[in-house]
């Protein structure tokens, strides 16, 4: 297995994870070592499996159609301009030797080789998954909301739902399939996808004549007795009851039982078929932290001093979903997995390696969670900031303008502007591009691969 290291002396910095905290770090280090950089003397390499980041809050507004899909992600290499970016997968994590094992890009055929890639200093910054459940059929005909592709990949399904509905008429069971959405797990991402896509297709049923909008059937399945425990016991039951007069269907203390051929099986007994089945119920540190020789707690995440640094460990940091970062500044144990944590870690992070590199003390991290907002579809929402709460219009508008003051660059930050000035003026597009799932069709159908027309 071949092995990769800087070709001069320099300070190899390898930052594993190119979301949040990755980039944000190396971006902080860009900007604070940009001599060292320009004299050879420090070389930082971001690995990550993609080529951009995703700023996850805006993924509900793109699935939506509020926002141009292209506009909720960073492309790394142009942001991170002083550093190296290798699109690949890490597989392993081998502190002791200073090396982690990567797969890069277009190397998932058998025979080729993964390759080692040596470092100096480490950061982990691998973010989380998806935390699924062996529920029978979840695998089969579940989706998550933690990617891009996956906004949009839910977009046209939920449009193309409406399609199938509009063009069987006849057959109730189809229809009744088609238009019914389940989403399980009441957290950030699932009542703010759910909320966000179920405006929308309500929207869009105008333009389906043979559709009443009452026949569609969303619902939110969560276990516990409460939704959205982030803004607080009260707004989260305002949040239940605003999604009940939209005709959204909030069970609480329920659970998803089996999804096997899309027919859904509830705790409380009841049983349909539904047409679309989104988890959102939780993340867990990312696999290849637990293939490491980095400490870990009993959830699977690295340990962490105050100052970022891997507990017992030299010249290793690590922040976001896969640490667990002690909360001197708030009421928790740890830091909760949230954007505004992590964009915070990442500054201090950077700040934290540069005075290392430097001779210089380290400081802890410290934040005191402001509180949170969440849109629930077009002109509402609800927050609770710094013990402040506010509902539909104006904590919809303080989610957009925080959201749009976090989002990296000015040219990010002006096309989302002029998608949502746009969105004054024009309806939504109702387009399903369901054809992105196989884009080969139309050539294979010329070829002769396929006969129906």
């Amino acid at each position: 297995m071949p092995s990769e290291r800087t070709a001069n002396p320099a300070e190899h910095i390898l930052i594993v994870g190119g979301g949040y905290v990755g980039m944000y770090t190396a971006l902080r280090l860009q900007r604070k070592l940009r001599g060292e950089l320009r004299r050879g003397e420090v070389v930082i390499t971001v690995i990550d499996p993609q080529s951009y980041m995703t700023y996850q809050p805006f993924l509900p507004e793109a699935a939506a159609g509020n926002v141009e899909p292209r506009h909720v992600v960073v492309p790394l290499r142009k942001v991170l301009d002083r550093c190296r970016v290798l699109n690949g997968s890490v597989t392993r994590i081998e502190h002791a030797a200073r090396r982690v094992t990567v797969r890069p890009a277009g190397t998932k055929t058998a025979g080729v080789p993964e390759r080692h890639v040596g470092y100096d200093r480490l950061v982990v910054a691998l973010g989380s998954i998806s935390r699924t459940l062996p529920v029978p059929g979840l695998a089969d005909c579940g989706i998550g909301f933690k990617t891009v592709e996956e906004a949009i990949f839910l977009r046209n399904h939920v449009l193309h739902q409406l399609d199938i509905a509009a063009s069987n008429p006849d057959d109730k069971d189809v229809r009744r399939r088609a238009l019914t959405f389940v989403f399980v797990g009441a957290g950030f991402a699932g009542v703010e996808a759910m909320a966000e896509l179920e405006d929308m297709s309500r929207d869009a049923c105008r333009w389906y004549p043979s559709i009443d909008p009452d026949e569609l059937r969303w619902m939110m399945v969560e276990a516990t007795d409460r939704i959205l425990p982030e803004v607080g016991p009260e707004m989260g039951r305002w949040t239940a009851e605003a999604l009940r007069a939209r005709g959204i269907e909030v069970r609480l203390n329920t659970l998803l039982k089996s999804a096997e051929n899309r027919r859904i099986v509830l705790s409380d007994g009841e049983e349909f078929e539904a047409g679309t089945l989104v988890w959102t119920a939780g993340v867990k540190p990312h696999p290849v932290v637990g293939a490491s020789d980095l400490p870990l707690d009993d959830k699977g995440r690295i340990k962490t001093t105050t100052e970022l640094t891997v507990e017992g460990v030299e010249n290793a940091y690590a922040a976001g979903d896969n640490a667990a970062v002690p909360d001197i500044a708030g009421d928790a144990e740890f830091t909760a997995p949230n954007a505004q944590h992590a964009v915070r870690q990442a500054k201090r992070l950077g700040d934290n390696i540069v005075a290392d590199l430097r001779g210089k003390p380290r400081k802890p991290y410290a934040h005191r969670y402001a509180g949170s907002v969440a849109s629930l579809g077009l002109r509402k929402g609800v927050a609770n900031v710094y013990g402040i709460k506010l509902k539909g219009f104006p904590a919809w508008f303080m989610h957009r303008t925080y959201h749009l003051s976090r989002m990296p660059t000015v040219n990010r930050k002006l096309r989302i502007t002029m998608d949502w000035t746009l969105a004054f003026f024009f309806r939504r597009e109702i387009v399903s591009l369901g054809e992105l799932e196989s884009p080969r069709y139309e050539f294979e159908l010329a070829a002769g691969r396929h006969q129906d027309v």
